[in-house]
């Protein structure tokens, strides 16, 4: 588990929750669980992903994948111990508990960012999509589960704990909703652009995998352009939020113009 978590890595997601926390002005006591239970459920993930039962890989954040570090078996067991650790973490913080409402929904919204309508969907219809011809609505609802739905938790998971407008957490969630899909197109376009050296990954994946990805449904400029297209309206949605919203502005400016 720690071999999982603990290595090099970019930490978007966390990054993303103080950033939120910043625009409501939250205390980042109360952030840091959240922000721990996001990264534990994403290295979650990307163990299980790497499976060769998945996408079979063997290199991840520059070393060997977890399976391959330790055995398969290992790695599938510390998968499931970080989803359920993460849980765990929010669950029994005290500071959150005397906000038991939200930290209530905070729980669900993890739930559902992990589930067949988040995380697990995604993947099952990644990997259905496989060597198959899809459409960009069938690709973006791909994406947008596989790991648009954990980023936009990023986002929202702080802002239960915010006093503010209905219409502001609508606001927010568009923006969380479109810059999780840039996220992911600027991952697709990463494995185009880059090698594996600078990856920390295989740059040659998805190709191997016949995976359905906006390079090969858009062609590169299609999808650097859909990129583009998707920041610009998540930055209208940001910038009614007001100042403060600087530092998920930041985050957003890294996330479309990432080289790794």
């Amino acid at each position: 588990m720690e071999y999982s978590v603990l290595g090099a890595g970019k930490r978007i997601r966390p990054l993303l929750v103080y950033a939120t926390g910043d625009l409501f002005d939250l205390d980042q006591a109360l952030l840091d669980p959240i922000a721990a239970a996001v990264e534990l459920v994403h290295a979650y993930s990307l163990v299980h992903d790497d499976l060769p039962s998945m996408d079979d890989d063997d290199l991840r954040r520059g070393r060997p994948t977890t399976h391959r570090a330790f055995d398969e078996a290992t790695a599938i067991l510390a998968g499931d111990a970080l989803q359920a650790l993460a849980f765990d973490v929010v669950s029994s913080d005290q500071r959150l508990a005397e906000q038991s409402e939200a930290q209530v929904r905070i729980l669900a919204r993890l739930a559902k960012a992990i589930g067949p309508s988040g995380m697990a969907g995604g993947q099952a219809l990644d990997i259905e999509a496989e060597g198959a011809t899809v459409d960009e609505r069938t690709l973006e609802d791909i994406h947008r589960r596989k790991t648009g739905e954990l980023i936009r938790a990023a986002i929202m998971m702080p802002a239960e704990l915010a006093e503010t407008s209905a219409e502001d957490l609508q606001r927010l969630d568009a923006f969380g909703r479109d810059i999780g899909l840039v996220f992911q197109i600027r991952d697709d376009l990463l494995e185009v652009e880059q090698d594996t050296a600078t990856l920390g990954k295989s740059a040659v994946s998805d190709r191997q995998n016949e995976k359905a990805t906006y390079p090969s449904v858009l062609g590169t400029q299609g999808a650097q352009a859909r990129a583009g297209e998707f920041y610009d309206r998540a930055m209208e949605n940001l910038a009614s939020l007001g100042h403060r919203s600087e530092g998920l502005r930041w985050v957003s400016d890294y996330i479309i113009s990432r080289a790794n």
